[in-house]
C-alpha cells in the first residue's frame, strides 16, 4: 500500500471543522461531568479520511476531523474512525500510534455503523456518542440515520450534499437522470418521496410545467424528515455552506434528542458559521 492521498478542502471545509471541534469539546465536557448516572460517551466518524487535509487557502497542511476530537479535553472515552480507503486508515493508525481507545474500521460505513459500532453506544448501557456523518456525496443510507434517531443516544452531523444532488439527481427533466443517481438518492433519503417535494407545478407558456424546488425548501424537507421520521426531537436549521462564488456546496445538520445540545449548535453555528467564506 502506498501512502494515503490527502484531500485538498475549501475554506467551507475549515470552518466546519471549526464547528465541529468547538462542539466536541462541549459535548464531551458535559459528558464527562455528568454524574447520577455517570455516561460513557465515545467519537464516531464515518468518513474519517487520512487525518490531515491540505488548504486551498493556505497550502499548509489542516488537522482533521478525527486528530481535532482526539485532542478534546477532556477525552472521549472511546473513538470509532471508520474509512473505505484502508490507506487512509493505515495512515491515520500511523499518525495515531496503538490507543486501546482507539479502534479503527476499514469497511463501509453503511455497514460498519450498523453492525459493529452502534451496538456499542446504546441508551439502556448509559453510552452516548457524538457522530459524523459526513461523505462528499450521496453515499450515506438513511438507515444509519434512522437508526441513529431510534437509538436516542447520539447527536449527529450530516452533510446533506445538495451540489451532488443538484448536478447527478434535480436535473430539468427527470428522464435524463442516470439510474444510478436515483438509487444513490433513494438510498439516502429512505424512499423516493424526494420526488414529492424536489419538484413544483407551475404554469409555463405552453401549459404545466414541473420545476425544481429551490434549495432552502430541499432542505428543509430533509430537516422535517430527520424529525418526523427518524425521530430526532431537536434539529435546528442547517447551516449552508457556500464556496467563494456563493454558491451552497452542501448544508451542515445536526440532530440531537436535547436542548442544550441545540442551544449550544445554534450559538455555534451564528458564531462560527455565518461568516463570509
Amino acid at each position: 500500500m502506498g501512502p494515503p492521498k490527502i484531500d485538498e478542502i475549501g475554506p467551507w471545509s475549515e470552518v466546519k471543522l471549526d464547528i465541529l471541534k468547538r462542539y466536541a469539546v462541549e459535548y464531551s465536557k458535559i459528558l464527562a461531568n455528568q454524574k447520577n448516572p455517570s455516561f460513557f460517551h465515545v467519537y464516531i466518524d464515518a468518513f474519517a479520511g487520512a487525518g490531515f487535509h491540505l488548504s486551498k487557502t493556505t497550502g499548509e497542511m489542516v488537522l482533521g476531523s478525527p486528530l481535532n476530537a482526539l485532542l478534546v479535553q477532556p477525552p472521549f472515552r472511546e473513538y470509532h474512525l471508520i474509512d473505505l480507503d484502508g490507506d487512509k486508515i493505515d495512515g491515520l493508525k500511523q499518525l495515531i500510534g496503538e490507543r486501546r481507545d482507539v479502534f479503527p474500521h476499514k469497511g463501509n460505513c453503511n455497514d460498519v455503523l450498523l453492525k459493529e459500532v452502534f451496538p456499542k453506544v446504546r441508551r439502556e448501557d448509559f453510552r452516548r456518542g457524538l457522530c459524523l456523518l459526513d461523505p462528499y456525496g450521496l453515499s450515506l443510507d438513511w438507515k444509519v440515520m434512522k437508526q441513529a434517531g431510534t437509538m436516542q443516544s447520539l447527536d449527529i452531523f450530516i452533510n446533506f450534499p445538495i451540489y451532488d444532488i443538484n448536478i447527478n439527481v434535480l436535473h430539468h427533466n427527470p428522464e435524463t437522470v442516470l439510474p444510478v443517481h436515483i438509487e444513490r438518492m433513494n438510498a439516502y433519503w429512505g424512499d423516493e418521496s424526494w420526488r414529492d417535494v424536489a419538484y413544483e407545478q407551475s404554469q409555463g407558456l405552453f401549459g404545466p410545467m414541473e420545476e425544481k424546488v429551490s434549495n432552502r425548501r430541499l432542505a428543509e424537507a430533509f430537516r422535517q424528515r430527520l424529525k418526523k421520521v427518524a425521530g430526532f426531537n431537536r434539529v435546528p436549521e442547517p447551516l449552508p455552506m457556500l464556496n467563494k462564488n456563493n454558491a451552497i456546496v452542501y448544508y451542515l445538520f445536526f440532530a440531537s434528542q436535547k436542548d442544550t445540545a441545540e442551544n449550544i449548535v445554534k450559538y455555534i453555528f451564528d458564531r462560527f458559521g455565518r461568516q463570509t467564506i
